[in-house]
């Protein structure tokens, strides 16, 4: 009997969503992939990588009526929360640690994360010190050490036999038609690429081929503080999204933000935000302030200072509409009218974290339907 076709495919970018992707279309077994990206988890950090700069933890904000974004953001806590086990490989990636959720506006679905371990809502008492906080919610979450879990994907993609190739693309096309030996100076086209996967984040507006004008940044800024006697996270949420944050991590290194800023493309951290989060969250956790301190007076943000470690910024992959997860066929005049499908996993916003696994399962099925398919 003969043996099924190994198929080549090659994912365009190595955020969190790109690494998540081509790692779970390699375990799949039957393909050889290769991410294709100009910056990679190992890389010193860059405003061109957004994924380094994220705080990050697993808690929903799917709308109560967005029933693929819950889907997506509920597979990827359950496979999270397994990574995290205790004695896992991946436990060193993660903090499971208490979060409390206060809301400055009533949720359609009070019950969204019910599915979190430890849930439950919290009495008036628990946040009426809080102005205009109408509601809270306390479980059981995973914190996200980023500059750690980025590189243990990378780590275990290539222990998988996956493949990198460091480039900087102009149009996918120079992929579809050159294979991956195009961009690395080998002899183009000796490796036929049978499907490309494009994760390319804030990268997919300008890239060749995908140019895709509804994705736009949404810029956030975040403090990292040392302040390893914080264990719980603690989120202030309006309208939009989480507006202040408290992310600890298993390092002892704590993520104070954010930002939530559209078509701000500024890629250095401004001083009067970093003051204005410090105020903040100092507002909402007085306990970032070292105990000495807080024994003998209330804390003020010059007491914050002194413990940072970075101010960092980056540019979340906003889209209109939402994630993208779908396929086309590109037709390649060059080689003969060979046509090639593309899936496209991109427009994750500031959850390319929390709907990674989840996005990934639906890519690779949109992937299999598409080569299953003879055009």
């Amino acid at each position: 009997m003969s043996q099924p076709q190994v198929k080549n495919v090659v994912v365009i970018g190595a955020g969190v969503v790109g690494l998540t992707t081509a790692l779970k279309i390699q375990e799949k077994g039957g393909y050889n992939v290769t991410i294709v990206a100009e910056t990679f988890p190992t890389d010193p950090k860059t405003i061109k990588y957004t994924s380094h700069w994220a705080g990050a933890h697993h808690v929903s904000a799917a709308a109560h009526d967005d029933l693929r974004q819950q889907k997506l953001e509920r597979e990827t806590f359950d496979v999270m929360w397994e990574l995290s086990a205790p004695g896992g490989e991946a436990e060193g990636c993660f903090l499971r640690a208490p979060q409390t959720e206060y809301y400055l506006v009533p949720q359609a679905n009070p019950d969204f994360l019910s599915f979190s371990p430890d849930f439950k809502h919290l009495p008036p008492a628990d946040y009426q010190h809080l102005p205009n906080v109408v509601s809270a919610i306390s479980l059981t979450t995973l914190g996200i050490n980023t500059p750690v879990y980025l590189p243990y994907l990378l780590a275990r993609f290539l222990a998988r036999g996956g493949v990198t190739v460091r480039a900087s693309l102009q149009h996918i096309n120079q992929v579809l038609e050159g294979g991956v030996e195009a961009l690395t100076g080998a002899r183009a086209g000796t490796r036929a690429v049978d499907a490309l996967v494009v994760c390319a984040g804030i990268g997919a507006r300008a890239l060749g081929g995908v140019e895709d004008k509804d994705v736009h940044p949404v810029r956030g800024q975040t403090v990292l503080l040392r302040a390893p006697w914080i264990k719980s996270g603690k989120s202030l949420v309006g309208e939009t999204g989480s507006q202040t944050y408290i992310i600890p991590r298993r390092s002892g290194n704590i993520i104070v933000g954010g930002t939530r800023v559209p078509d701000d493309w500024y890629p250095v951290p401004r001083p009067e935000t970093t003051l204005d989060i410090l105020s903040r969250g100092l507002a909402l956790c007085p306990e970032l302030a070292p105990p000495t301190v807080r024994a003998e007076r209330a804390p003020t943000v010059d007491d914050l200072k002194p413990l940072i470690i970075e101010e960092g910024c980056g540019l979340r992959p906003g889209r209109k509409g939402g994630i993208r997860l779908e396929a086309e066929w590109f037709a390649l005049p060059e080689a003969g009218g060979r046509k090639v499908p593309v899936v496209h996993n991109y427009g994750h916003g500031g959850y390319g974290f929390q709907t990674s696994w989840g996005s990934a399962s639906v890519a690779l099925e949109i992937l299999e339907k598409e080569l299953s398919q003879s055009k």
